[in-house]
């Protein structure tokens, strides 16, 4: 029924970030928005960044065609904006993690208090909890979590655009299998796949542009918010998705936090021991590494399609083995612990 909406949502923004990536790397280059090579980085020469605005600006144009005004959607918007700023100004010249902090929160409360968008009660494995005015907390904590998660895992290659599509892809999978009416997070959905497989077009490996924290900040920001939106309808029906969606991006992040407290380090100091580090440390190359974590990230969304579309016991059977085997994997590197010590 919306197929024809649906390809225009998707190859419109495509098209579109194409296109004007080459002109935002022009741009970046006259600002001096230019990530440098260190010791805790892969790449080996001055990149661009700032490619998370041609994301951002292939969904404003998407919305401009495609969506309607809503309090909702405005909310978003400004949330949006006031993320795509402090991403741009930290891919000009880097801000402090405290200040980037507190423009986060800044936006996610703007979405709850403004735009009346809540993660108001959740239903998971038979059990049913209503958070009441605790919602409005749980909920700008979850949509910065969500931000800092992709942030964080944005350190190969088009690996934080390539998840991100595999979740665009996944939502989108369920919203054509089940959806009756075309929600507002279907539209949003459709648009940020297209913008974001539009730039990984030129992010993937080898990148001619890296999306910095303009990017990296808005796509987690856009997830947690479709997300949000997915819980007060069929798109979402329990916190099973968008954990089995993020499963790469919210351990890698946990596991961060973990190592960085058992070696009494700030939780905010970067490292070089992420799960793309370990993957590469393997000996796989640069491409190999990404394509791996793609595969496991595809696994996972295979087991919440199953969980959603079939059958919920097969489904949570697949995400705990998933998780198992990427647990094993985890231990037996220096993600959590530093076994080079011991030896």
């Amino acid at each position: 029924m919306y197929t024809k909406e649906i390809i225009n949502m998707i190859a419109v923004p495509f098209l579109f970030v194409l296109a004007i990536v080459p002109f935002i790397k022009k741009v970046a280059l006259h600002v001096g928005a230019m990530d440098i090579p260190d010791e805790r980085k892969v790449h080996t020469h001055p990149m661009p960044r700032l490619g998370g605005l041609g994301i951002y600006m292939g969904f404003l144009l998407g919305y401009i065609l495609f969506g309607a005004m809503s309090i909702r959607m405005n909310s978003i918007l400004i949330g949006s904006i006031i993320i795509i700023i402090t991403g741009i100004f930290d891919d000009i010249k880097p801000i402090p993690a405290k200040i980037k902090f507190l423009f986060q929160l800044i936006a996610a409360s703007v979405v709850a208090f403004y735009g009346q968008i809540l993660l108001k009660d959740l239903s998971a494995f038979g059990f049913y909890i209503e958070f009441g005015v605790f919602s409005y907390p749980i909920t700008i904590l979850f949509i910065v979590a969500i931000i800092n998660c992709i942030n964080l895992i944005d350190g190969l290659d088009g690996l934080a655009a390539g998840l991100s599509s595999i979740y665009f892809v996944t939502i989108g999978i369920v919203i054509v299998t089940w959806l009756h009416t075309f929600d507002l997070d279907a539209v949003l959905t459709f648009i940020m796949l297209g913008a974001t497989l539009g730039f990984l077009c030129h992010n993937f490996h080898p990148a001619k542009i890296f999306m910095g924290d303009s990017g990296s900040m808005f796509l987690g920001y856009i997830i947690a918010v479709i997300a949000l939106l997915g819980f007060k309808n069929v798109t979402m029906t329990t916190l099973l998705a968008p954990i089995c969606l993020l499963a790469i991006p919210i351990m890698d992040t946990l596991f961060a936090m973990l190592r960085r407290i058992i070696n009494k380090k700030p939780i905010d100091q970067p490292d070089k021991e992420h799960l793309h580090h370990q993957l590469l440390n393997l000996h796989l190359s640069h491409r190999n590494t990404v394509l791996v974590i793609y595969l496991v990230d595809i696994l996972f969304a295979g087991a919440m399609l199953v969980y959603m579309l079939y059958d919920n016991i097969v489904g949570i059977i697949m995400y705990a083995i998933l998780f198992i085997l990427v647990l094993v994997f985890i231990m037996k590197t220096n993600i959590i612990i530093n076994h080079n010590k011991n030896k």
